[in-house]
């Protein structure tokens, strides 16, 4: 007669070939079974933990063994956001699920996604940046000023000014790297303002760069933060001018029934800057929005990395096609009405 207690083959065979990283774990807070893919991400030896205790995973005590307890003792599950595990070679970070069956509990692993890891290096890339990038703003900030007060002409006094609004946009985005846990500040712009401040600038560095509009007047205000948005679009101009192009493209449209970073949205803003340029190398076209990532030897690998991060941080997404002579970066945002 078969026992009751025991899970059936299918299910001990599944948990066995499951590619999340899990084990189970008994009232006394021992490790009973592992499935392989815990094993491989921890380097474990398989025949080697069934004595181990969830206390000797734990690289940050009683973190661990505490969420157990209170998922064994309320009954229900309990998450653990980047929890620190202890592996043969080294400690490993990810979240921890802990949920309750019967007298035990189910342990599952989430490792970290390479997105997310790519996400964490920008993360500290940016800070790194955003404090050595202070001082060289005020100097720029204040030659501006010189040269304001020194100008002979009109439009040499609206390039100092140029100068001197955006040196304060720098410092303020510095700022705002600086600031732990900080998010953008949302407040209803006229996306078309904000391109027109991106053709400006992207002028202002090639006069020879054609840029053509393809706005859509009946377009609602736009609940974004429009320093950061600037800079992704900004970074997507300079993207193009970069890769050699002649011609830049603006292009805004509304979108309908769409789903942006994994939830639906019933309206989307859509802008498009598209170029003449070069293109993605193919041999990049995986990566391109990885931090650190370039196709030119002088490139720094920022650019693209940042105006995706500023493109998730409205709830958005931002991708592209690309071909020699013709690439399209589209950035989708959600509209809130």
């Amino acid at each position: 007669m078969s026992d009751p207690r025991r899970p059936p083959a299918h299910a001990t065979s599944a948990f066995e070939s499951c590619a999340t990283p899990m084990a189970h774990i008994d009232g006394a807070f021992m490790l009973g079974r592992i499935n392989e893919a815990l094993c491989d991400w921890l380097g474990l030896d398989p025949a080697g933990h069934h004595a181990l205790a969830l206390a000797a995973l734990d690289a940050q005590p009683p973190t661990l063994v505490g969420a157990a307890r209170r998922a064994l003792e309320q009954q229900h599950r309990v998450w653990l956001r980047e929890a620190r595990l202890r592996g043969a070679l080294a400690d490993r970070m990810a979240d921890a699920v802990l949920t309750p069956l019967g007298d035990g509990l189910l342990l599952e692993v989430l490792p970290a996604t390479p997105e997310a890891a790519a996400g964490a290096r920008l993360s500290e890339t940016l800070r790194g940046f955003a404090h050595e990038v202070r001082g060289p703003l005020a100097g720029m900030r204040g030659a501006a000023q010189l040269l304001q007060r020194r100008a002979d002409t009109a439009a040499q006094r609206e390039l100092a000014e140029l100068i001197i609004v955006e040196s304060d946009r720098l410092a303020a985005l510095a700022q705002r790297l600086l600031d732990s846990g900080g998010k953008p500040h949302l407040a209803p712009h006229n996306v078309h303002e904000i391109l027109e401040r991106v053709a400006a600038l992207a002028s202002a560095d090639d006069a020879a760069l054609q840029v053509r509009r393809d706005y859509d007047p009946s377009l609602p205000l736009v609940y974004v933060a429009a320093d950061r948005l600037q800079q992704a679009l900004l970074n997507l101009a300079r993207n193009a001018q970069e890769a050699g192009a002649r011609t830049l493209g603006l292009r805004t449209r509304i979108e309908h029934g769409l789903r942006l970073g994994g939830q639906a949205a019933r309206m989307a803003l859509r802008i498009d800057v598209s170029d003449d340029g070069c293109g993605v190398p193919a041999a990049l076209a995986a990566s391109v929005f990885e931090p650190l990532v370039s196709g030119r030897a002088d490139g720094n690998g920022l650019g693209l990395a940042i105006a995706r991060e500023i493109a998730h941080e409205h709830g958005g997404e931002l991708d592209f096609v690309s071909r020699p002579g013709a690439t399209a970066f589209s950035l989708l945002l959600p509209v809130v009405p």
